[in-house]
């Protein structure tokens, strides 16, 4: 029995064992694209919630305004105990229950009478000259705003993430880069050691190259560390766990194959992708200027779109503050019934007996209504309005000027880039070459330490020079698509 259950409980440990690789695999995180995190925070980030409940506001006022121009209908009923003194005259009620005397005696008569009254008022805007129209309309005009707001914020987000995202991936291969200097000056270490060892060096070398391999190695984590903060920017905006994101530096498209290993690195060098003279280099060829966008794509720009609609919704009020004080044309109508303890031959009778309805009554009429200072209040509405519509024009032209500079910085970073790009084969090719001369010379004691470590911060400068050209370019030409309005387009591309 113990054999038995020995046995068993080794099966089900190799079982377990072999699932370990499976198991590390699943806890891995997959790479994500730029569309996926762009996708999450939509999904995630509060303010773009917060938009969008905003839009969800403004539509419901689409059927308030609708609503607002239902007929008033009001029902009620009232039993009161009081006295009953009046004198012949008209007066306003300053309500909808209609006035009604009674009750003219030649003296002050304090005694109770019972009373009872109950009416149906009805009220309907009849004409009024385009009011619900404009009414309507206006908040139609306040919900392309809102949808027009919400645009704009998702643009913004999609260019930060966008940003963020070739910052993210220029530091990956930067670390790659930072990985092979340190693996460099480990080999140079070991080189040096070796030739102080058997004495054509000094050993003040050895001390001087593990002080340059110790900085190598700050450096590194230095990028690691900004990679760390650029991930949790990235996970603030998307939602997702930093240690969940990770960014393709593998299939990175036709601008990035310059990556590659460099010459003379050693296995620490997996950290992240290198450039080294054995790679292919991306030239200025490789590069050009970005097609450029459509009228209906620029004229699109969500950035520009929002004071078009903000634009719009003044003009909506406008006209509605227009309409809002023109004449109106109601329809009113009331039927009420009333009883009293008093009758007609002013005989105080019991108290509940006027609880009970004895005389009913109705009234209909059209009622012309317009207020004598309706022009002035319209006078000054429309001013504020009219300066509030200009503000809105100038915000647009602003924001106009921005993007326009925004997209001529853009086209300078890029044709500098490109040229830039043309001398970057050069300086690592010769780079490189000059390294590895150096690093023989070194070994046969013709040349002393500075000299090959300035050879390998070449090396390293030329390297790093090629990630920022490429980053730069990518950097500019998202600038350049964005304030063109064709951002959706250019995401796809670096996707």
């Amino acid at each position: 029995m113990v054999t038995f259950c020995s046995r068993k409980l080794l099966w089900v440990c190799c079982i377990a064992l072999l699932q370990l690789p499976s198991l590390t695999l699943l806890a891995q995180p997959s790479t994500r694209s730029l569309p996926e995190l762009i996708d999450s925070a939509q999904r995630h980030l509060p303010l773009l919630l917060q938009k969008k409940a905003e839009l969800a506001a403004a539509q419901a006022g689409v059927r308030d305004a609708r609503h607002t121009f239902l007929p008033t209908s009001a029902i009620g009923d009232e039993v009161s105990v009081g006295s009953d003194n009046a004198l012949p005259g008209a007066y306003y009620s300053f309500g909808i229950i209609p006035s009604v005397s009674s009750g003219i005696s030649s003296t002050n008569n304090s005694q109770a009478a019972g009373g009872n009254m109950a009416f149906l008022f009805n009220e309907y805007e009849l004409v009024n000259f385009g009011l619900r129209k404009a009414t309507v309309r206006n908040a139609q005009a306040g919900v392309g705003l809102s949808q027009a707001d919400l645009e704009r914020e998702v643009y913004l987000l999609k260019w930060q993430i966008g940003k963020l995202y070739l910052l993210l991936r220029k530091s990956e291969y930067q670390l790659g880069i930072d990985s092979q200097n340190v693996e460099r000056y480990k080999q140079l270490y070991t080189v040096i050691q070796a030739v102080t060892q058997s004495g054509i060096k000094p050993g003040a070398d050895s001390a001087l190259a593990m002080a340059e391999l110790s900085e190598s190695r700050t450096i590194y984590n230095k990028t690691n560390g900004s990679i760390r903060q650029l991930l949790q920017q990235m996970s603030f905006l998307t939602g997702i766990s930093a240690d969940q994101i990770r960014i393709d530096t593998v299939n990175t498209g036709s601008n990035w194959s310059g990556s590659g290993s460099a010459a003379g690195a050693g296995p620490g060098s997996s950290t992240g992708p290198g450039i080294g003279p054995g790679s292919q280099i991306a030239t200025g060829s490789a590069f050009g200027p970005l097609a450029s966008p459509s009228d209906s794509a620029a004229a699109l720009n969500p950035l520009l779109d929002y004071y078009t609609k903000e634009k719009q919704l003044y003009q909506q009020r406008e006209d509605l503050v227009k309409k809002s004080y023109l004449p109106k044309i109601l329809l009113t109508g009331v039927t009420w019934a009333r009883g009293s303890s008093i009758d007609y031959q002013d005989n105080y009778k019991s108290v509940p007996v006027g609880w009970g309805y004895q005389r009913y009554n109705y009234l209909a009429g059209l009622t012309f209504q317009y207020n004598l200072f309706n022009l002035v209040h319209r006078r000054d509405k429309e001013a504020i309005l009219h300066q509030d519509m200009m503000a809105s024009e100038y915000q647009q032209q602003q924001q106009q000027l921005s993007l326009r500079n925004v997209g001529n910085k853009a086209d300078e970073g890029m044709r500098t880039a490109m040229m830039n790009l043309a001398e970057i084969p050069i300086q690592i090719r010769s780079s490189d070459d000059a390294y590895n001369q150096k690093t023989a010379q070194y070994r046969a004691g013709i040349i002393n330490l500075v000299d090959l470590t300035n050879a390998s911060f070449v090396l390293y400068r030329s390297q790093t020079n090629y990630v920022e050209t490429v980053s730069d370019w990518l950097l500019s030409g998202l600038d350049k698509a964005a304030a063109d309005g064709s951002l959706n387009q250019y995401i796809q591309i670096i996707k």
